[in-house]
């Protein structure tokens, strides 16, 4: 197969020719038909995750078809179209059991704890628990789009902080994850408001949902400019760029009794970030992450899309071919366009 491979961190990928993959007894082969690119593989790419052993493949949103199944799978046959979460569980740990497979004990993420999705072919493991069958009317680009930044903040906006209509939520970031939260809780009736540096994604934040926006490269006060907008802080915060900053104002905007969401990924100099903790005790806000959503969620998620609630392929910013995504898995850290950037020529 055709994939994107590296042999030591922080070096340049290259396309390679490698050996098919082979399903586990309790998996699947994928051929894939389409794979997002998220900043998480940078991450990878950079030496951020200890889970990767390499050589490697990086990739982790797809969908595709089934092209080969584990002798011990019982719900999926060869053919079936699929996509599965970033972030997958065993399906017999105490977690898994009581429906929490995002934080499985034992948890595998393709192209982290094993070769991902930036090739023809990936290998899912614990298929049974994780997959999840795509109805005919999604495409594999869109499907592929949902797989991390947008379903970790279908879980955030509507599991985790319980967003209610009405609710102001502040989005720090207007990333694809930033973007994500900004469609789901404005379906959800919030309002919100959208913080970035740069005008042309705050203008997109607006066209997707977004009540206000406030440019944080000309705003010096940006926990006082939420405040003002709000009528006193945010209900809901978060942080959906994982940087100190973005982390200390998302706690600092809320009200009292707010809930502030971790989703941007906080590592390596990042990972221990100054939090306004006085605020946290006098005011009783509340810090919650989300890693993931369990594959059994995607049909609310599904059904807010098949209805038009939801239009995720509205957040997708380029198509662009294995080829291209070699430069561009290095050049993440860029923040350059708006949008979800997916592979879509393998």
């Amino acid at each position: 197969m055709r994939a994107i491979y590296f042999e030591q961190f922080r070096q340049p990928p290259r396309l390679e020719t490698l050996a098919d993959p082979t399903p586990s007894p309790r998996g699947v082969v994928v051929r894939v038909g389409a794979t997002g690119l998220c900043r998480s593989d940078w991450h990878g790419w950079m030496g951020h995750d200890a889970d990767i052993v390499l050589p490697h493949v990086p990739g982790h949103e797809l969908a595709g078809t089934i092209q080969a199944v584990g002798r011990d799978v019982r719900r999926w046959r060869v053919g079936d179209r699929v996509t599965v979460p970033f972030v997958g569980g065993c399906g017999d740990c105490f977690e898994c059991r009581t429906g929490n497979h995002q934080v499985c004990e034992k948890q595998f993420q393709p192209g982290f704890t094993g070769w991902g999705s930036f090739a023809e072919y990936v290998a899912i493991d614990y298929a049974d628990t994780n997959l999840v069958a795509l109805p005919d009317w999604l495409d594999f680009t869109t499907a592929a789009s949902l797989g991390c930044r947008f379903v970790t903040s279908f879980r955030a906006i509507v599991d985790q902080a319980r967003v209610q209509p009405g609710e102001w939520v502040a989005i720090h970031g207007c990333g694809g994850i930033g973007l994500s939260a900004i469609m789901i809780a404005a379906a959800m009736g919030a309002h919100v408001v959208a913080i970035d540096v740069t005008d042309e994604k705050l203008e997109f934040a607006r066209s997707i949902g977004a009540h206000a926006t406030i440019n944080a490269q000309t705003t010096t006060d940006i926990v006082g400019a939420v405040k003002e907008i709000t009528g006193g802080g945010a209900h809901v915060s978060m942080d959906a760029l994982g940087h100190p900053a973005t982390c200390f104002n998302s706690i600092a905007n809320l009200r009292r009794r707010g809930r502030h969401l971790q989703v941007g990924l906080m590592v390596d100099d990042h990972a221990h970030p100054r939090i306004p903790m006085d605020k946290v005790l006098a005011h009783e806000l509340q810090i919650l992450g989300s890693h993931g959503m369990q594959a059994f969620r995607y049909e609310a998620m599904l059904s807010m899309i098949e209805t038009g609630r939801l239009a995720p392929r509205k957040l997708i910013g380029s198509e662009i071919s294995l080829d291209d995504a070699v430069d561009a898995l290095v050049q993440m850290d860029r923040f350059q366009g708006t949008g979800i950037t997916v592979i879509t020529r393998l």
